[in-house]
């Protein structure tokens, strides 16, 4: 019978109970940790995407800063508060992805913690169990005389074993309870952090979107002034197009001659060939071919001509911002910048052509083996035709128009081929 007491107690409570808790406890929370730890990396990604957003913002704010006391409406001004809005609710679609990972969390925890007090609701009621059997099954037998009323040493040492494995059970039955309170404490704790968190990112987006809609308003504002005016917006589109017109038959002009006197060097070295067909590309020196090559593979990491700023007209053809059915081309980018900042060669070449181009202001144009860079609407030069320059040369400084606003032309071509230079120029 007393063989059978300490069997029936050990085995009843030491087995699979307490292998079920060290496997809760191992892997259950585990899991958690995981799930925590994949949510704190979301977390520090939309962090990072919102400093890059604010960092944006602030150069908005820089940008639209005037430099005389009134000034009209102008186009410029409704294109920079155009993006700004796009930034805007960037920004507030951060803060919305920011909040779904707060809930999350705050979900996580919960489950954990309803997990966590069930466990330990268990564990209070099976050790509650364990004393009480413990207590009834070894009523009017002394455990001392248990051990010693042994028939065989055999006996005797197992009687010590049972013993202990069962004091051993009801310790890690303690610890365990000991460790899923400590557990639900820290988890707690973690759900009133987690909720305070919800309440300032509800805040942050709420304030955000008063200002989105005070955004909002001053665009209407704009648009319905601009509306008002759409001869004079209609003339100084036709004269963007006449510019941009120069401007592409300028650099054209440009690249054919560079073919042309690079194929006239090209043929003073060889002997007479065959009449060969026409091309629209430069001849592939070795020198041509190592600065193209270069300059291909850092396609979207090209840094940016001026140190700060946004794109206030990007590259292709699209609706006006205020005048319906009109329809805007643009075979470079427009950066809207600091006044006077300097501008910068974006990457290592020669300088080809030096001129001045009635509205665009100064223009420069820069070879790069195979592929070329033209800079516009700048108020000085800084460097002279022929020259060789760096990545990060400054060759002058943007002009800035009568209202303050400082706006820099950008263009990109391969050869008498036209590019996209949104897709060179690094992510900012």
């Amino acid at each position: 019978m007393t063989h059978s007491i300490s069997h029936t107690i050990f085995n009843k409570f030491t087995g699979s109970r307490v292998l079920s808790l060290i496997l809760f406890l191992a892997f259950g929370l585990g899991t958690f940790s995981q799930l925590n730890a994949q949510v704190t990396a979301d977390r520090a990604k939309l962090e990072r995407e919102k400093t890059a957003i604010q960092k944006r913002l602030r150069e908005f704010d820089t940008v639209l800063k005037k430099t005389t006391d009134e000034k009209k409406v102008s186009v410029s001004e409704l294109r920079a508060v155009n993006q700004k809005l796009v930034e805007r609710e960037k920004f507030i679609a951060t803060i919305n992805k920011e909040l779904q990972l707060v809930n999350k969390e705050i979900n996580q925890t919960s489950s954990q913690i309803k997990k966590l007090n069930d466990e330990l609701n268990l564990l209070k009621e099976e050790y509650a169990k364990m004393i009480y059997t413990s207590y009834k099954l070894n009523q009017g037998v002394n455990l001392i005389t248990f051990i010693f009323s042994s028939a065989t040493f055999k006996q005797f040492y197992m009687r010590l074993k049972y013993l202990k494995q069962y004091s051993d059970a009801r310790k890690k039955q303690v610890e365990q309870m000991e460790k899923v309170s400590l557990e639900l404490a820290e988890k707690q704790g973690t759900l009133e952090l987690q909720k305070q968190d919800q309440i300032k990112v509800l805040k942050q987006e709420q304030e955000q979107k008063k200002v989105l809609d005070q955004l909002k308003m001053e665009q209407q504002r704009m648009v319905n002034t601009l509306s008002q005016k759409e001869e004079e917006v209609k003339k100084e589109i036709a004269a963007t197009k006449k510019q941009q017109a120069e401007l592409n038959q300028l650099i054209k002009n440009v690249i054919a001659e560079e073919i042309k006197l690079a194929k006239a060097a090209e043929k003073a070295e060889e002997k007479p060939k065959s009449a060969q067909p026409k091309t629209k590309k430069l001849p592939n020196t070795p020198q041509v071919k190592k600065l193209s090559a270069s300059f291909a593979s850092n396609k979207g990491n090209i840094p940016w001509p001026v140190d700060s700023g946004f794109i206030s007209k990007k590259y292709g053809t699209y609706p006006h911002p205020t005048l319906k059915g009109i329809s805007e081309t643009n075979d470079g980018i427009d950066i809207q910048t600091t006044n006077n900042a300097p501008v910068k060669s974006v990457f290592p070449g020669t300088v080809t052509k030096i001129t001045t181009v009635p509205g665009m202001g100064g223009t420069i144009i820069i070879k790069h083996g195979d592929f070329y860079t033209m800079y516009s609407r700048l108020k000085t030069i800084d460097v002279k035709s022929g020259e060789e320059v760096q990545s990060a040369t400054v060759i002058g400084h943007v002009y800035s128009d009568e209202d303050g606003y400082s706006e820099l032309h950008f263009q990109t071509w391969k050869g008498l081929e036209v590019m996209n230079p949104s897709i060179w120029l690094s992510s900012k």
